[in-house]
């Protein structure tokens, strides 16, 4: 496996202009306006975001866990996990290295951390069509991807390659799906804008679906940007569109 090159990357400018300003916006509401005091629309904008990472924690189970009881378990760790994050970005730390996402991994599959702490996993994985790269291969491939987010310089674009390269390694041996959304909504908390998650379960195929077609256009020719790699980067940008939109509203019914 090769690593998408961060330089094929091809975004419609305009969708990430829509999302600026309906980001700046959401600041603008907060700081110049004259029906409610900045205090109270502050307050209203904190609420909405503390309600879109209830939902996160939510959602983010609900994608992986099978039955009720892993739903509670999930929701537990994933709860435990998003106020780490929250902490970490109260104290200007972003998501920069492989320590971040292995305390990720500790928090989210506690008992997976056990019997593999701070340790990649050790046998061949496959997800759909998808045949992810061998362990021995995992720690550089990491080390690379966190290389390659480097380059890239609009947070949103860096937050969703993560995401989509991160899945491809599939690095740990249980939890990927949770610890890398939560990972991609660590970058893009720092930076400002909402987290985003998978409303329900006929969006949850959609990504699923988006996410395997990728895989399988890269793999076959890895130096070009394919239409299947543009579609997963367009959905996620889409969703943040969702949950700005979502922090908006909240903010304009309790700032009346």
């Amino acid at each position: 496996m090769i690593l998408l090159n961060p330089n094929l990357i091809q975004i419609d400018s305009t969708l990430l202009n829509e999302i600026e300003d309906k980001s700046k916006s959401i600041f603008r509401s907060i700081t110049f306006s004259k029906k409610k005091s900045s205090k109270n629309l502050l307050d209203s904008f904190i609420n909405s975001t503390n309600s879109l990472t209830e939902l996160l924690s939510i959602k983010n189970a609900q994608m992986e866990a099978e039955n009720e009881h892993e739903l509670k378990v999930y929701q537990r760790n994933l709860n435990k996990v998003i106020l780490y994050v929250v902490n970490e970005i109260k104290n200007e730390r972003h998501f920069e290295s492989q320590i971040q996402l292995f305390q990720i991994f500790r928090i989210v599959s506690p008992e997976a951390h056990k019997l593999h702490p701070n340790r990649y996993r050790d046998r061949l994985v496959q997800i759909g069509a998808h045949l992810c790269p061998e362990p021995e291969r995992i720690s550089g491939l990491v080390s690379n991807l966190f290389y390659n987010m480097e380059q890239i310089k609009h947070p949103l674009i860096k937050a969703i390659y993560l995401h989509h390269e991160m899945i491809r390694i599939h690095p740990f041996v249980d939890g990927n799906g949770r610890i890398t959304r939560i990972a991609k909504n660590w970058i893009l908390m720092y930076n400002l804008y909402p987290p985003i998650f998978i409303k329900d379960e006929i969006e949850k195929k959609e990504y699923i679906k988006s996410l395997s077609t990728s895989f399988i256009a890269i793999e076959k020719n890895q130096e070009v940007w394919h239409s299947e790699t543009n579609k997963f980067f367009q959905q996620e940008l889409n969703r943040v569109i969702l949950s700005i939109n979502y922090i908006l509203d909240k903010i304009a019914i309790e700032s009346k």
